[in-house]
């Protein structure tokens, strides 16, 4: 059964699932679905076309599926579509993608989201990512499975993060990070890679080794950036990590973080 307090205010054409629980002063929204189970806290706002799995845990202030913060956005239909079984902590702002964007913000599954972090219109987040407190994406921004972003860490529009990469404390990030690879500081460089968070997900340490040799040849070789592809093509040849690291630098929008 719903658990839905008598001050919380919904829309009649959201669509609340099985078991979900409000607590109080909420507003839902219109064009608003939430999954079964799902429990919501005090003083939170849901707007706009927003979809939300089941089993999630949003907590007191969050505010989902508000507007673009896009100049250009002049109205017209967006969406915000979440997963399931992620944790949103206090005061977290989720937008809703723009129609020349893509038309949605997409957030994976099992994701762990603090307070005050704030992901941008038409960003697309994996699954089993760790956003520590005031992290914050810019538009168009893509995060990869299993990746941590430090708190107050930043993220430049339409960059990309590449699974299992590691974010330190403070960085500020305006060009893409390579998958597995560990970065810090303002702006942030390169330190190596995520060794202790691929231990923790079982990697072993023959997967390990082989992305340590990948990340010498981009970064510590001193080679062009032509030239260690060509090292790294034959690298990949028969390991699907490394195999992985080049796809990411093929499909590139920006320059690599380097």
């Amino acid at each position: 059964m719903q658990r839905i307090h008598p001050t919380t205010v919904i829309d009649p054409s959201a669509r609340i699932g099985d078991g979900v629980a409000i607590d109080a002063y909420c507003v839902i929204g219109a064009n608003v679905e939430i999954g079964a189970c799902t429990v919501i806290g005090a003083h939170t706002t849901i707007d706009g076309a927003c979809r939300i799995g089941r089993d999630n845990r949003i907590h007191a202030h969050a505010a989902i599926g508000g507007d673009p913060q896009d100049k250009k956005y002049q109205g017209g239909r967006s969406e915000l579509v979440i997963g399931d079984r992620n944790t949103i902590r206090e005061f977290t702002t989720l937008n809703r993608g723009t129609p020349d964007g893509g038309g949605v913000t997409r957030i994976g599954d099992d994701n762990w989201i603090m307070a005050y972090v704030h992901i941008a219109h038409d960003c697309l987040v994996g699954d089993n990512t760790v956003f520590a407190n005031n992290a914050t994406l810019a538009g168009h921004v893509e995060i990869g499975d299993f990746v941590t972003l430090g708190g107050f860490s930043g993220v430049h529009q339409f960059c990309k993060i590449g699974a299992h990469a590691f974010i330190g404390m403070g960085s500020l990030i305006n060009a893409d990070v390579l998958p597995f690879v560990l970065v810090a500081g303002q702006y942030a460089k390169p330190r190596g890679i995520n060794s202790e968070g691929l231990k923790r997900r079982g990697f072993s340490a023959e997967r390990i080794a082989a992305i340590k040799r990948a990340y010498r040849t981009l970064y510590v070789s001193g080679k062009p950036l032509a030239d260690a592809r060509e090292q790294l093509a034959a690298q990949s040849i028969d390991d699907s990590d490394v195999r992985q690291m080049l796809e990411f630098i093929e499909r590139s929008g920006r320059s690599l973080l380097r």
